[in-house]
């Protein structure tokens, strides 16, 4: 059986699939086929989780092989998992190019029947929420997922990743409203620009961060590759270099972005609903900060294989220097 929630007050709620991870790389015959634990947001709870955060991520897998794999994932990461769902486990294929960049074909299914109740008290119990990816755009799941954002919004700050899988997703105008409603019930949206060329090719990276702050959120990243990322609120956009690694593969980058920002946030008591009004008012030098952690979260993960998200220790050295005014949680 799976976890169960901790009785001790979750900082963290995440809300979306866990899947396995087929990786092949068709560039390098001699490399074995690997099958790892993934999802979006099953990254995004161990990052946290690694990070220092107390976590619940909200999901679904079976008992079978590949649920049993997911399973020991999360418990050897401190991830407390409610699981709804009856379907067999999701299973994502990741093709590698000679670079080690993925590209996506999936066997995938979503939604929560059963968890209703507890899911709805495990974000009562947080103070931030996140949710993103497949979770947010594949029926019946996606309306799941919103209305338990509505209910947390009122004591919970909320993230969003949209993670875009044209794969599944198939029809951009319809996955745009969806992934909108999204962005404006979020106080955190992140996303890559591949992503929105994809969503909005008619547009620059940075047109659509201003208009999605329009929709409601205090604070659009946008990752970007080996142009490195920025972010913007509704004073100031700001953005760091990328860091220069040596790329086992970006198999879970995003993901470790995303938990850095979460967790740097957590440290600076900037999530929860108290804390919303103080997002839209952080100084260039916060914003820096922030993009350099989630920064170095991911260029970590990049230098090992799979979805292998950092922990604050490591984060913290191997020539990944911290801010002098950075405050570690270990």
């Amino acid at each position: 059986m799976p976890p169960t929630a901790p009785d001790t007050k979750p900082k963290l709620t995440v809300i979306g699939e866990s899947l396995v991870d087929v990786i092949s790389h068709p560039h390098k015959p001699g490399i074995q086929t690997v099958i790892r634990p993934g999802g979006s947001p099953l990254n995004v709870a161990i990052g946290c989780a690694r990070l220092g955060m107390m976590t619940n991520l909200i999901t679904h897998y079976a008992e079978d092989r590949h649920g049993r794999m997911i399973e020991e994932q999360l418990t050897a990461n401190g991830v407390a998992a409610l699981v709804g769902g009856s379907a067999p486990t999701s299973v994502a294929t990741a093709n590698l190019d000679q670079a080690g960049a993925a590209s996506y074909t999936f066997d995938i299914s979503w939604d929560l029947k059963g968890v209703s109740l507890p899911a709805l008290s495990a974000v009562d119990s947080s103070r931030h929420v996140h949710t993103g990816s497949i979770a947010t755009v594949l029926a019946p799941g996606r309306d799941d997922v919103y209305t338990l954002l509505e209910a947390a919004r009122g004591h919970a700050t909320i993230s969003y990743d949209p993670n875009c899988r044209p794969a599944i997703s198939g029809d951009a105008d319809r996955t745009r409203r969806d992934i909108e409603r999204f962005v404006a019930a979020s106080d955190i949206v992140k996303a890559s620009d591949e992503d929105l060329a994809w969503l909005y090719p008619d547009r620059t990276p940075e047109q659509t961060m201003e208009a999605w702050l329009k929709l409601g959120p205090a604070l659009v990243a946008v990752t970007r590759g080996a142009d490195g990322p920025a972010i913007t609120n509704r004073q100031r956009t700001v953005q760091v270099p990328a860091r220069k690694t040596d790329v086992a593969d970006t198999v879970g980058a995003g993901d470790s972005f995303m938990a850095g920002l979460i967790a740097w946030l957590d440290t600076r008591n900037l999530l929860g609903a108290g804390a919303r009004g103080k997002l839209g008012d952080l100084s260039p030098q916060e914003l820096r900060n922030l993009l350099d952690y989630a920064n170095r979260a991911a260029a970590i993960t990049c230098s090992r294989p799979g979805a292998d998200p950092p922990w604050t220790r490591e984060v913290n050295s191997d020539g990944f220097a911290v801010p002098a005014d950075f405050k570690a949680v270990r």
